[in-house]
């Protein structure tokens, strides 16, 4: 059993690997650089060439920037809405056996505040929204010709290996730096909104369990609960020793782009999977490791 793994570099894609080491599948990295097979998930000959020749028993497509910026509308639509089509179509030509996860997110829905399952709405109120709509369509396209295509929404989930532009990994520099003596204050958004922080190693788990079974195709992928990050702060700068209050400034205006965003997962509960990194302790990784 082999696993092509497009956008590998990334977070997602490092503990994915891992997860299917651990399960006897070998994986197959490839991004468009480091140290991995080298392929734009865009080029479609080059995606093509790939599924051809390793046959793969499963695909997923992992490849993304994120970012909600407008700006970057036209990397979304080659790299996650193209990216689709250049993988669902490879296999549906050269390897119609192959299993494909499609990876979504939390904020291609309507959000009211209250929990989002894979049935709700969908709503395309930024570039990175309209890109993964268009993908969980083309996918339910590609399912209907008989390809074993999967979408897992993936709500915000975090990790050591996340860079310092999240705000997760932020928190945590900034609170070791502080300890380490640095007086700099940190500068921060609204630390009333509330997310998800589950952990990165635990989201690849859950990929893996919903592309390796039959009865269902979609379901977000979260832990159901919700953190402010306040709350983040919080339990970041207590490992530290350290009063967040008196080492954050708040940005004045600041708007977020939601106030509440948390999954429904019952749907992979259902199917056995169960976070084993909670909070707190995700805290705690992110606080031990650079």
């Amino acid at each position: 059993m082999n696993a092509l793994i497009f956008g590998a570099s990334g977070q997602d894609g490092y503990y994915l690997a891992a997860a299917c080491g651990r399960e006897g599948i070998t994986p197959i990295a490839v991004a468009r650089s480091g140290g991995h097979a080298v392929c734009d998930v865009a080029d479609a000959d080059a995606v093509a060439s790939l599924v051809r020749h390793h046959h793969p028993t499963y695909v997923f497509h992992l490849a993304a920037h994120s970012t909600t910026r407008h700006e970057a509308l036209f990397e979304h639509h080659a790299t996650i809405a193209g990216g689709t089509l250049n993988i669902l179509e490879a296999v549906r030509v050269h390897s119609p056996h192959s299993r494909v996860f499609i990876a979504g997110s939390g904020v291609q829905f309507v959000n009211d505040g209250t929990p989002i399952s894979e049935r709700c709405a969908f709503a395309p109120t930024s570039s990175y929204a309209v890109a993964r709509i268009q993908s969980a369509f083309a996918a339910r396209y590609f399912r209907s010709l008989g390809i074993r295509t999967y979408v897992g929404y993936c709500f915000h989930h975090e990790s050591p290996r996340r860079t310092a532009g999240h705000v997760s990994k932020m928190v945590a520099l900034a609170a070791r730096r502080i300890a380490a003596g640095n007086t700099e204050p940190l500068s921060i958004g609204d630390v009333s909104v509330e997310k998800e922080w589950t952990f990165a190693g635990d989201v690849a788990d859950a990929m893996l369990m919903l592309v390796r079974q039959d009865d269902v195709a979609e379901a977000t992928i979260g832990s159901g609960e919700a953190y402010s990050i306040a709350q983040w702060l919080e339990a970041c700068f207590r490992q530290a020793g350290l009063r967040w209050e008196e080492h954050v400034c708040l940005r004045e205006g600041f708007v977020p782009e939601y106030r509440r965003l948390v999954s429904d997962p019952g749907t992979i509960k259902r199917l056995g999977w169960r976070p084993a990194v909670d909070f707190t302790a995700l805290a705690a990784m992110m606080m031990q490791e650079p």
